[in-house]
């Protein structure tokens, strides 16, 4: 199977499955058997799909192989109060006080990591050996990757027959095209730090790389100099000679409107578009390589502090067995982090040439703070 069927062959698993959006946005919207003393309690700072993957999917596949033990969800819609929550986890652990929360996920996760919140993973969950090394560790300390997506490039397919399929192809079609093709600012969103980390990274020595995927050495940014005149170069051949926007949304407006031919887009993204019709099937999805456009895992962390560590740990375990990552393929059309030869035949083929087992991490969290503001110094209008 070409690259170029990638998504069109996962969002026929997805259309089955795809999750719509649904009410409540704020802490403790819901609950699974609230008040048992043996439930684990989950914070997911995320948005309504992943809650309704939780709730509609995950929780009652464990609830039914666990008895006796429930899920308690606090859900906050987009970690709007991720701040406030993350102070009362560190005031807890401080004041050695229960934190009223076990496991902690997605934007949290990196949040509680950093800060020392959360348990190492190391020796309780044994489905961490089913991970790429590499990808547990630019998940960042305490963490466990339970799924993940990549950026990929998404064409209008009316306009361009023959997508690029390299990234020194893609540099050279965006300047024989000028103004057909843009991204987002990185600050704003991850398919456009991805595309600008994949310029980077063309001029970044693989050993040099890793070393900034795992940790923070500020000296090695110096490897980045040629790429922030790469792309500072492209400036006059982007949309309306320099207009990037704001979100991974505005770029696909862009894209879905046919202002542009060719944008950076998440993989899961792309397939919540094309299901809900606001991506137009004529648009199409590809994966560039030499390199190809980064990806990321989203974790789970178990927070110090609990006083229902085996049954958390039973929990995270459950996310990394084979259903449950066959699950998350064809619910919201996420990259599973386990071998896909575990999985269904389904979903090796429709996301075999992706190879998500082998994603190619972004950079440690402090390398792409230091990107986003650099790149507002020195790519735009320059």
């Amino acid at each position: 199977m070409t690259r170029r069927r990638i998504l069109s062959t996962a969002a026929v698993l997805a259309v089955a499955g795809l999750l719509t959006a649904c009410a409540g946005n704020g802490p403790g919207a819901t609950a699974q058997g609230a008040g048992n003393g043996q439930n684990v309690r989950v914070y997911l700072a995320d948005d309504t799909n992943i809650q309704e993957l939780w709730q509609n999917t995950l929780i009652p596949a464990f609830t039914a192989a666990n008895p006796g033990i429930g899920v308690d969800v606090q859900f906050d819609l987009h970690g709007a109060n991720k701040t406030q929550t993350i102070a009362k986890l560190a005031a807890a652990e401080q004041q050695g006080k229960d934190p009223g929360i076990d496991l902690v996920e997605g934007g949290a996760t990196e949040d509680a990591g950093p800060a020392g919140l959360l348990l190492d993973p190391a020796g309780l969950v044994s489905g961490l050996a089913g991970i790429d090394p590499k990808i547990v560790a630019a998940a960042g300390p305490g963490s466990v990757p339970y799924r993940a997506s990549s950026v990929l490039l998404a064409y209008d397919s009316t306009k361009v027959q023959d997508p690029p399929r390299t990234l020194d192809d893609l540099l050279a079609w965006i300047k024989a095209h000028p103004g057909q093709f843009t991204y987002n600012s990185p600050k704003t969103g991850g398919s456009g730090q991805a595309f600008v980390t994949t310029v980077l990274d063309k001029f970044v020595p693989p050993d040099v790389r890793e070393q900034m995927t795992t940790g923070y050495h500020k000296e090695l940014e110096d490897n980045w100099q040629e790429g922030w005149r790469t792309l500072a170069a492209l400036n006059q051949y982007v949309f309306q000679h320099g207009v990037y926007p704001n979100g991974n949304n505005g770029t696909l407006d862009l894209l879905a409107s046919g202002q542009v031919s060719i944008i950076p887009v998440w993989s899961d993204q792309f397939l919540s578009g094309q299901q809900h019709g606001t991506i137009p099937p004529t648009v199409k999805a590809l994966q560039i390589s030499d390199p190809p456009l980064t990806g990321g895992a989203t974790a789970v962390g178990i927070v110090k502090g609990t006083d229902r560590q085996d049954n958390t740990v039973k929990l995270v375990d459950f996310l990394l067995e084979p259903a449950q990552q066959q699950a998350i393929a064809q619910k919201i059309g996420g990259y599973p982090v386990i071998s896909l030869d575990k999985l269904s035949a389904d979903v090796q083929t429709a996301f075999g040439d992706a190879h998500p087992d082998q994603l190619r991490p972004t950079y440690f969290t402090d390398h792409k703070n230091d990107l986003n503001n650099l790149w507002d110094q020195l790519v735009p209008g320059h």
